[in-house]
């Protein structure tokens, strides 16, 4: 039995409720215990229903889920949300209402190797792939045309998405997306999968916490952001962590080795850049040589850099907000967002 056989069949055990990280000696009676989810996020319940479609996909049938959430009163249009990597389709809860209420039928997938999605074995990931696996399930329930939004890594597929269906591609929309700049390009040194992996399974609530604090908040904390830290981190402290950071660093080497920037002359839907402008996301900042680490993920200037190579691109700009304005602050940024969009 392989290693991953075993590890599926772990995650047909109930998840146990263990800390995340050891907390130090004093702390112990103070520390709260982090919960721990399965290798698909079984125990993390999400916003609306979650459904399975089958896509075929490098030779084998494979389960993507998903929210196919329906308004009260339809416009008749539909919106495509495209999570980040240390992100579910769950995260995307309050766009999910903000849309839905203004008429607009919103699906929002798990791509294939993250949260509740299956995660393949022998798996080759690609952009162009992930942009399939979508269109195909797009297709089995008979959209035609589509707003797409991506979020952070999320925003690398979604344009790798409007580049391969620019018929499909109603809008896109780009909210701090990750790849504005080519990080090998700029000189940062790549490490192998078999190092990233090494990392990935030291991933805990207080590691990634720490993370996303100095780099998406900019020093900055509210205690409901704990829950969006707690969906991916659970998964790393749960029975499959195993599997679940061999694909994080299968998916991290996708995210540095693809980048999409070169090709945002081709892009053809209207394009609505979002840019939280204290964000200071960029792969791979911890080993490159210091005084390109201090140039690496500048959003003060690489939405302006992106907005003129886009051809017909609005670019939005919030000047106090970081890597996931979405959930720093819903009420501006869903009213901003609102009223960028195009009608079909």
């Amino acid at each position: 039995m392989t290693r991953y056989a075993r590890l599926a069949l772990t995650a047909l055990m109930p998840a146990l409720a263990v800390p995340a990280f050891a907390a130090p000696a004093l702390a112990q009676d103070t520390a709260p215990e982090r919960p721990a989810y399965g290798p698909r996020l079984e125990g993390f319940d999400y916003p609306h229903p979650v459904e399975l479609a089958t896509v075929a996909s490098q030779g084998k049938d494979v389960e993507m889920a998903l929210m196919d959430v329906a308004p009260d009163t339809p416009n008749g249009q539909t919106v495509v949300l495209m999570h980040g990597k240390n992100f579910c389709a769950a995260a995307w809860e309050g766009t999910i209402t903000a849309l839905s209420e203004a008429g607009y039928r919103v699906i929002a997938p798990d791509q294939v190797g993250f949260c509740k999605s299956e995660k393949p074995d022998g798996y080759q990931y690609s952009f162009h792939q992930l942009a399939m696996n979508t269109k195909a399930v797009l297709d089995q329930r008979e959209i035609d045309k589509a707003i797409v939004i991506g979020h952070s890594m999320g925003g690398m597929l979604a344009s790798r998405f409007a580049l391969m269906y620019p018929e499909f591609t109603q809008q896109l929309v780009m909210v701090n997306p990750l790849g504005l700049e080519d990080w090998q390009e700029m000189g940062v040194p790549y490490v192998s999968i078999d190092e990233t992996f090494e990392g990935q399974k030291q991933t805990t609530f207080d590691s990634q916490k720490s993370y996303q604090q100095n780099i998406y908040y900019s020093g900055t904390w509210k205690p409901e952001y704990d829950k969006w830290v707690e969906m991916g981190t659970g998964m790393f402290a749960g029975p499959g962590a195993e599997q679940v950071a061999w694909h994080h660093a299968l998916t991290a080497d996708m995210i540095f080795t693809q980048p999409v920037v070169h090709e945002f002359g081709n892009l053809q839907p209207p394009t609505l850049l979002m840019i939280g402008m204290t964000d200071k996301t960029a792969q791979g900042r911890d080993r490159a040589a210091p005084e390109l680490a201090q140039q690496l993920g500048d959003y003060t200037q690489l939405g302006k850099t992106a907005a003129a190579a886009i051809p017909n691109a609005t670019l939005i700009e919030f000047e106090d907000l970081g890597h996931t304005p979405q959930v720093q602050d819903p009420d501006r940024f869903h009213a901003a967002l609102l009223d960028g969009l195009v009608d079909a």
